[in-house]
């Protein structure tokens, strides 16, 4: 190693480092990575890809066509899509799920009694408010019998008269 880096100060008159040469080669010349301010956009996050029941049946159809070695891969790799991807695709039309081929939506299933769910606990809620005013009026009402007897005033009707 060191013999052949002699050669090359002789050739060339100088004494060069590996990293120039690396430098020199790869066309960074003396230029420091980091001189460039850093753009500040911030990139869009990528969208996940869905595809069709259609384009899964064609991909499913065109790979079980290839007959020679390497072909498969070249599908795949003309396509973007990953061998995992076709084979989980083989497996759902092999237990005859042509919906299953159709894209889903990510997460857990909904639950079909969560509207009534909903609906009851606002009920509740609602029940639980009217209790509370409930109680606040039936202690006005007894703090006016009550203050209203300290007077003297009488609660009975105007018609009719005590004897």
């Amino acid at each position: 190693m060191e013999a052949i880096r002699e050669m090359l100060e002789q050739e060339s008159g100088e004494a060069r480092s590996p990293a120039q040469g690396a430098r020199r080669a790869s066309g960074a010349g003396d230029r420091w990575p980091f001189d460039e301010p850093p753009d500040p956009e911030v990139p869009e996050k990528p969208k996940r890809r869905s595809f069709t029941a259609e384009y899964k049946q064609r991909i499913v159809a065109e790979a079980d066509a290839c007959k020679e070695p390497g072909e498969i891969g070249a599908l795949l790799r003309r396509e973007g899509i990953y061998s995992s991807n076709l084979s989980k695709w083989r497996q759902q039309q092999r237990s005859g799920d042509l919906e299953g081929l159709a894209p889903r939506k990510r997460g857990p299933e909904p639950d079909p009694t969560v509207p009534f769910k909903k609906q009851v606990a606002a009920l509740e809620r609602e029940n639980e408010t009217l209790r509370k005013e409930l109680a606040k009026a039936r202690t006005i009402i007894d703090v006016q019998k009550k203050v209203s007897g300290l007077l003297g005033a009488t609660t009975e009707p105007e018609g009719e008269e005590s004897s």
